[in-house]
């Protein structure tokens, strides 16, 4: 049985034409794939043109070259990635809540005016705003009245504490 010619010349046209046919689709797509996806992660025309002609004049290398060469990640990524760092800074300067009521207070009020409660105390000496834990006044180091030392008996921490009508 002999194969004639003219068929197997017939096949090997086919296979050219399927495979010039097949790399033309490839690099085509390769085209659109690299054009979409620098899209994805760069605003800059000058680059995504760059990018583009490379994957056109270059092909299969020019695609390699352009996955190492292109931004790591997109901009939805970089997007994220702000929203999560002002969402950060945000919880960092965060406003003091109201110990009664949960609600946002700001630093300077002595008390809540949505539930009533205390806040801050006020230095008897120099008038600024303390917290109330504390039992000095780290402004002018006061000792707060009606606090008491480690160490000093109790008779002699109530000689200094001042009257209700003095006030």
């Amino acid at each position: 049985m002999s194969i004639d010619p003219s068929i197997l010349g017939n096949l090997s046209l086919l296979a050219t034409a399927f495979s010039g046919a097949f790399l033309a689709a490839l690099w085509l797509s390769l085209i659109i794939w690299t054009y979409r996806d620098i899209c994805k992660r760069s605003r800059d025309p000058l680059i995504r043109i760059l990018s583009v002609l490379v994957s056109v004049v270059l092909f299969l290398p020019g695609i390699l070259v352009y996955l190492i060469l292109r931004p790591n990640r997109t901009l939805d990524d970089e997007y994220q990635q702000s929203l999560e760092e002002e969402a950060l800074l945000q919880a960092i300067e965060e406003h003091p809540m109201c110990p009664g009521c949960g609600r946002v207070v700001e630093n300077d009020w002595q008390i809540c005016p949505n539930c009533h409660t205390k806040l801050k105390k006020v230095c008897h000496h120099c008038k600024r705003l303390l917290d109330l834990p504390w039992n000095i006044c780290p402004y002018c180091t006061t000792p707060i009245p009606g606090t008491h030392k480690q160490g000093t008996p109790m008779e002699e921490a109530l000689i200094n504490l001042p009257s209700e009508n003095s006030e």
